[in-house]
Order: structure tokens, then C-alpha cells, then sequence
């Protein structure tokens, strides 16, 4: 008898050949086809994946994790804040901060804060949405706030700061100073004085709040049209201390609006002989630091210093 039966060598029997070629769709391979090959990888490569994650995820939930310590506090408790972390106030309960290098931070009720930067002589935070009442006793320009409309840049200063859920924000300045910045519009808002700040504007125009009603009014149907009407009843009604309004309106009105700012700026606040009306109007530097100047409130070149750090 062949031995083809056994282990495929001799001459093999016609027969045997015909049964194997009709059998040979149901032989059994020694390897594992790649269709079932496939599959197996796939889950093999998706469990590492995932192991990854998961080991991420660990990491990053760790106490402290991989994000630096800031030099901030809860003020209850004396938790240490870290950079990156998202704070939250429950409604009804208010989440104070404290630094003892730069300040106290009381975050409102229902409010959301972020410590986005933290570095000496440098701290930076976003309040996405809530209220907060900031306290700075840091140099001034080394503390700011991101909005989703604008930076509030604190100048040496206690002030509020709100943001609604348009993004839209207010800031009222207690004492000090505070700097409205977004791209190449800035606001520069004194002690006494409120300023907005919307995602469609930026900054606005800033006014001191013991200015008559009809004033505030009047620059509140202006900075929402942008009318003539309306810019002549701000300026009809303002008074000398009104002055700094006048002047932020003097950067942002379109070049035929101007004469008319200047004018009553120029009736308003004693200016000096040196300046010239039509560099006003052009919107010449060092003549707008000349009127800004004639307000007594401080000199140009200090308040742009904090540019120079946070761009």
C-alpha cells in the first residue's frame, strides 16, 4: 500500500486525489487566516490605547498632578491653588483667595475663575463667567483678569468685575485704577468710574458714576448705535469731570465726529497752548498725551507700561 495516506509520499491513489480536491475547502490550516488575524490586533491595539488614557487620566487627577503650585490660597481651609485649576462658587457660598504677595480674590456665588498663569511678578487669571471683587496690593501692571471680551489689567487697585452669560462684562473701580485692554482698543478706568465690555466691541467707554443720569444714558444709546444724536446729548450733557470720557471718545468716534469731541473737551478742560486742533483730530500720539495730560489724572507714560508686559 502507498504510504501517501500517512505522510504524502509514494505514488498517490487517483481516488485519494479526487477525495481531497472536493474536500479541500474544508481543510484545516495550520496558520490563522487574516481575517481572523485582524480583529485580534485591533483589540490589542485599542486595549494599549486605552491603557494610556487611563494612565493620562490618573496622572492628570493626581493631587497637585503635573500643574505648578501658585502662590494663591483658599483663604478657608489654606488650600493651595494650582496653575491651570478651574474654581467654582456653589450658589449661596462665596470662594475667597488670598496671596500674600499679591492680594485677595472673593469669587460671588454661582461664579467660575481659572488660574490660567502664575509666575513671579506675573499672575494671570479668567473669569469666564460670575462675579468677583478683586483687592491688589502687587506693583501695579503684574495682575490681570482675561474676559471673554476684554483683559482687565489691574494698575495698583480694588475693584468688581463681572461677566454675564453673553460673555459680555462691567468692571467698577473702588480705588486705583484699572485697564481695559482687547487688540488695539484699551480703556483706562479711575477710581469712581465704570467702564463695559462687550464680544462685539470690546472695550467701551468709561464714565464716572456720580455723573448725571441723562449723561450715562446718553453714552449708553451711544455706545449701542453709534448715532450723531446720541453723541450730541453725551456731549451737551457732560461736565468738566467728565472730561476722561470725552477723551476715550476722542480715539474711538470716525474722523467727522471728532471736531465736535475735541470742541467740547477743549470748552471742558483748560488745555495747553501747545496743542494743536487738527493733530487731535488725526489722533497725533503725542498731542492725544497732551489732553489726556490736561486731566490730571496721571502721567501717559505710566499707564503704558502693563502693555509692554502683557501683549
Amino acid at each position: 500500500m502507498s504510504d501517501y495516506l500517512w505522510d504524502g509520499s509514494g505514488e498517490p491513489d487517483p481516488e485519494i486525489q479526487r477525495l481531497e480536491h472536493l474536500m479541500a475547502p474544508l481543510r484545516l490550516h495550520s496558520e490563522r487566516p487574516p481575517a481572523l488575524q485582524r480583529p485580534a490586533l485591533r483589540w490589542w491595539g485599542a486595549a494599549v490605547a486605552a491603557s494610556v488614557l487611563l494612565g493620562a487620566v490618573a496622572f492628570e487627577l493626581l493631587p497637585g498632578g503635573h500643574k505648578r503650585q501658585t502662590d494663591w490660597v483658599v483663604a478657608d481651609g489654606g488650600r493651595r491653588i494650582y496653575s491651570g485649576e478651574r474654581l467654582q462658587a456653589e450658589p449661596g457660598h462665596r470662594l475667597a483667595l488670598e496671596s500674600d504677595g499679591f492680594g485677595r480674590i472673593e469669587l460671588q456665588p454661582g461664579g467660575e475663575l481659572r488660574v490660567v498663569e502664575s509666575a513671579p511678578g506675573r499672575q494671570r487669571m479668567r473669569l469666564q463667567q460670575g462675579r468677583v471683587h478683586v483687592l491688589i496690593w502687587a506693583p501695579p501692571g503684574q495682575f490681570v483678569v482675561d474676559t471673554p471680551s476684554a483683559r482687565a489689567i489691574d494698575l495698583g487697585c480694588q475693584y468688581e468685575l463681572s461677566v454675564d452669560l453673553h460673555g459680555d462684562g462691567f468692571v467698577r473701580v473702588e480705588t486705583g485704577w484699572v485697564a481695559f485692554q482687547s487688540g488695539s482698543d484699551e480703556s483706562f478706568i479711575p477710581a469712581g468710574a465704570a467702564c463695559r465690555t462687550t464680544k462685539r466691541h470690546g472695550p467701551g467707554i468709561p464714565w464716572f458714576e456720580d455723573a448725571p443720569q441723562n449723561f450715562r444714558s446718553a453714552l449708553e444709546r451711544f455706545e449701542a448705535s453709534g448715532t450723531l444724536d446720541t453723541l450730541f446729548a453725551v456731549l451737551a450733557s457732560a461736565r468738566p469731570e467728565d472730561g476722561v470720557t470725552l477723551w476715550h471718545l476722542l480715539g474711538r468716534v470716525p474722523s467727522s465726529q471728532r471736531g465736535a469731541v475735541f470742541d467740547r473737551f477743549a470748552e471742558l478742560v483748560p488745555l495747553p497752548a501747545a496743542i494743536i486742533r487738527e493733530k487731535a483730530l488725526a489722533r497725533d500720539k503725542a498731542t492725544l498725551d497732551m489732553c489726556w495730560g490736561a486731566l490730571n489724572l496721571a502721567d501717559a507714560d505710566w499707564w503704558r507700561e502693563w502693555k509692554r508686559d502683557w501683549r
